[in-house]
């Protein structure tokens, strides 16, 4: 199942596509490096984990783009897929991630085009995480090109919550049996509840250091 390339300039399209994606997660991916230094240098301390960039594969724009109607075609994949270039940011608090998100949305160069708070709002199976749409500019030879990246900030519960639920829906196709969609439900609740106590736990600490 692959994206419809039916001339040797598509081909050219196609890589010059995934090229100026690469180059969009790179800049996202230095921006990210260079704040949470600058956290470290400020505040003693570093918000960002680790960080993971990638990007999405043919087939699955292909079945993205079916799922909504779309033609399989380079055009459609640009204009329609917003995750195409995706980088995950993970945490250790969930107070970190709006400090992530609120250093992104302030840098000048980054223009901020949708935020979805599945935190405030999980969704039904229970998944937490903080989503926004960003464009960054990527300068070739000849113009610029404002790119599409999706950023996805998550504490490291939240995240290995989501791995285990990714890994579910495709070893049974969006179809898990009920017993285990319960279970990832009880699962997530539980996530909330130690991110909430370590929370908790790391305030404390802090008042401590602050001779509070």
């Amino acid at each position: 199942m692959e994206l419809r390339i039916e001339r040797d300039s598509d081909v050219d399209n196609w890589k010059e596509v995934i090229l100026i994606y690469n180059a969009a997660l790179k800049q996202i991916y230095m921006k990210l490096e260079i704040l949470n230094d600058e956290f470290q240098h400020v505040h003693r301390y570093n918000p960002i984990e680790h960080i993971k960039s990638r990007i999405k594969t043919s087939e699955s724009i292909v079945k993205k783009l079916k799922r909504n109607g779309y033609e399989s075609t380079i055009k459609n994949m640009v204009q329609h897929v917003n995750d195409i270039a995706g980088i995950r940011v993970i945490c250790s608090f969930t107070s970190d991630i709006y400090q992530i998100a609120e250093m992104i949305s302030h840098q000048t160069d980054i223009r901020v085009l949708g935020v979805k708070d599945y935190i405030v709002q999980p969704k039904e199976s229970g998944y937490k995480s903080y989503h926004m749409l960003v464009s960054v500019p990527v300068y070739l030879s000849d113009r610029i090109v404002d790119t599409k990246v999706e950023i996805q900030i998550r504490t490291v519960a939240m995240d290995f919550w989501a791995s285990l639920e990714h890994k579910i829906h495709y070893k049974f196709e969006g179809n898990a049996p009920a017993h285990f969609q319960e279970e990832l439900a009880e699962c997530a609740k539980m996530v909330s509840e130690l991110d909430s106590k370590m929370l908790s736990l790391n305030n404390e600490i802090l008042k401590i250091e602050n001779g509070e």
